[in-house]
């Protein structure tokens, strides 16, 4: 596993309004947890002088750094809202972002599942909108978005991504932490993906984890009001970014379908979608030492249909 820091969530209640103080040079009036994931938790600090910031506390080294310069980057290149970055704070046990708060609530929240047909089609039209103007910048390699190194995509994935997965789980089903069923999934499917997946014409810039709990919305009216939470923004395959649009429930908004409508996408993109998402599911566990286990079960089950389309 790499390296970790602590999440506790009393130590951080404590510490972190003394981190903002140090930054902000104003005293921290309330602190309230707001969530967390597999590489951080994030809190919301409403200060002395009225105003609300976001603090997020990362569980490995560097990565406040790393997201830090992705939400510059983004926010460069999307007419949707991203945090604004305010100040990094590094010390020996504790990695803190501090950023501008995005009004509304994540759209996780399952309120918002009631909402009308029409008032979700507006919605998946600007979150599309949003995802296309990131795709529409144009790189030069593949890879990490500081740092793109590779001129193919496929072999970036395969060394990268791939090879990660497969030695790392392996690992863990013989320690018996990983599910072995689960674990034949992705190798059948890395046969499959190896059979079918098609070279992208160049690279474009993603978001990297646009699931539905990275989406803001206004609770009321139902409208986007911003991204959040880039993890693995790169160069990329733009496909590569598709698979969170279905992820959690994703797909009770359509947006996954919205973008289909509004591109060309490859002939083999459902398998490319279901393959990059348990592969992913796989590396969050291997990075975190976190498993959200009703997502593996998800992507377990869309590669295996997958890859029984194609008779492997």
């Amino acid at each position: 596993m790499t390296q970790q820091l602590s999440l506790d969530k009393k130590r951080l209640l404590a510490c972190l309004p003394q981190i903002a103080r140090q930054h902000l040079h104003e005293d921290v009036k309330d602190l309230r947890y707001l969530g967390g994931g597999s590489y951080g938790r994030a809190f919301r600090a409403r200060l002395a002088g009225g105003g609300q910031v976001v603090l997020k506390a990362y569980r490995v080294p560097g990565m406040h750094e790393k997201e830090a310069f992705q939400l510059k980057l983004l926010a460069e290149h999307t007419r949707v809202s991203m945090p604004r970055v305010l100040f990094l704070h590094t010390d020996e046990s504790t990695a803190v972002l501090g950023m501008s708060l995005i009004a509304g609530k994540n759209v996780l929240n399952p309120l918002f599942l009631l909402k009308n047909k029409s008032l979700r089609a507006a919605f998946a039209k600007d979150v599309v909108d949003g995802v296309l103007d990131l795709h529409s910048v144009r790189g030069e390699q593949y890879g990490d978005a500081q740092q793109p190194s590779h001129t193919r995509w496929l072999e970036y994935y395969r060394e990268n991504k791939v090879e990660e997965a497969l030695t790392g789980l392996k690992r863990l089903v013989g320690e018996g932490r990983f599910n072995s069923k689960q674990y034949d999934t992705i190798q059948r499917g890395t046969e499959c993906f190896d059979r079918f997946a098609e070279e992208p014409e160049h690279p474009v810039l993603i978001h990297g984890d646009l699931n539905i709990m990275n989406i803001m919305a206004d609770p009321r009216t139902f409208r986007l009001t911003g991204f959040i939470d880039p993890c693995d923004t790169m160069w990329a395959d733009r496909e590569y970014d598709l698979f969170q649009l279905q992820n959690m429930w994703g797909n009770r908004f359509g947006l996954y379908e919205r973008y289909r409508s509004n591109c060309t996408l490859s002939p083999h993109c459902d398998l490319k979608i279901a393959y990059y998402g348990a592969v992913n599911e796989g590396l969050a566990y291997l990075h975190s030492g976190m498993k959200f286990e009703p997502w593996h079960r998800l992507w377990d089950s869309r590669l295996r249909a997958q890859i029984a389309r194609y008779s492997i």
